[in-house]
């Protein structure tokens, strides 16, 4: 199995500062690359101090300038707010600054928020069609001469400008929940990544289930499978129950900014009061510790070897958390030295 770490610049109040937030995520990536990580993801979001991440090629390539060896991914390009034309330019021109380690995730987005701001009036089933007419042209516009007469895009013959790096381009990675994006990547010849949240490891058996049903419907395509979860090593059950409070918070917040309710001022949203987050039961911390990937290097490994068995190819350490960075660097160190030497 391979690993890779998911990480952004999150800011949950007015004291923190950017400038800051980003030396600690150069610090993460840094981290990966030396301890023999495959990949750094990082994604696209806009307006929200919750996930900093305007453009993540940006990011990227400012990640490139300070690791070696570690893949760079987008994780997730959100396909609406593109242009193709646009996307397979900007994505070739990452690849090209990072001497071809640019892999390439994307996703139809989420939050309604972001939506209302960037494309006033598309609904989720509009983003997801315009993610499967973009996705597929990237590969056509990256070997040129490229003319196409869609739904939403029409343009005469154009050719990605730079070419990539890596033959036939970045690798193209699908988020993938529902069975019809699943079919879609593996039918592209796309991998996956997919992502159960909170859902625990009910949610991870029906998300392999639908990949293995759409690569029984594609006979002979079987492209790469990545779990995304949220993930901490502890010290103790003490250090572990910890984590579980503060990732239980970081879903409450997660939770607003989904329902896209409560007011957002200088890219905060409200703050959530004891109350509101005691009232929440299914994003209590009893359900974390079940449900997430947290526990004592050995929990963890445990856990993940049952990943593995399902058939997952890739387990992506999700690190947004709303913790310091002390302790998502010691978690990170815990999770390099401890756990991963049990798949060599």
């Amino acid at each position: 199995m391979d690993f890779s770490l998911f990480a952004h610049m999150e800011r949950l109040s007015p004291e923190q500062d950017h400038a800051s937030l980003r030396e600690e995520l150069i610090g993460l990536a840094k981290m990966a690359d030396d301890g023999g990580m495959r990949a750094v993801w990082s994604g696209e979001h806009h307006g929200m101090d919750f996930t900093i991440a305007p453009n993540p090629f940006l990011t990227l390539v400012d990640l490139s300038q300070h690791t070696k060896n570690v893949r760079l991914g987008t994780g997730t390009i959100v396909a609406p707010f593109w242009h193709p034309i646009k996307l397979a330019g900007e994505a070739a021109a990452a690849d090209l600054i990072t001497e071809g380690r640019i892999e390439l995730g994307i996703a139809r987005g989420a939050y309604s928020y972001e939506y209302e701001r960037l494309m006033p009036g598309m609904d989720a089933m509009e983003a997801g069609s315009r993610m499967r007419e973009i996705t597929p042209l990237l590969r056509d516009l990256w070997a040129g001469d490229c003319a196409h007469d869609g739904t939403y895009f029409q343009f005469p013959t154009t050719t990605s400008a730079p070419k990539p790096v890596q033959t036939d381009g970045p690798p193209i990675w699908i988020a993938a929940r529902d069975i019809n994006s699943h079919t879609f990547g593996v039918n592209n010849g796309f991998n996956i990544q997919v992502t159960p949240l909170w859902q625990g490891i009910d949610e991870i058996k029906d998300l392999m289930s639908k990949f293995n049903e759409a690569c029984a419907a594609f006979e002979g395509q079987r492209p790469k499978i990545m779990l995304l979860h949220h993930t901490y090593v502890g010290v103790d059950a003490d250090d572990t129950a910890l984590a579980a409070k503060q990732l239980s918070k970081f879903y409450n917040y997660f939770g607003a900014w989904f329902q896209n309710r409560r007011p957002v001022s200088q890219g905060l949203i409200e703050t959530l009061s004891d109350n509101d987050l005691a009232a929440n039961n299914m994003m209590s911390a009893e359900n974390m510790m079940r449900d997430l990937t947290i526990g004592t290097a050995q929990e963890v490994i445990d856990q993940i070897k049952r990943y593995e068995d399902l058939g997952y190819d890739e387990y992506a350490f999700w690190i947004d958390s709303g913790m310091d960075f002390e302790r998502k660097r010691s978690s990170l160190s815990r999770f390099i030295d401890d756990v991963m030497p049990a798949f060599t």
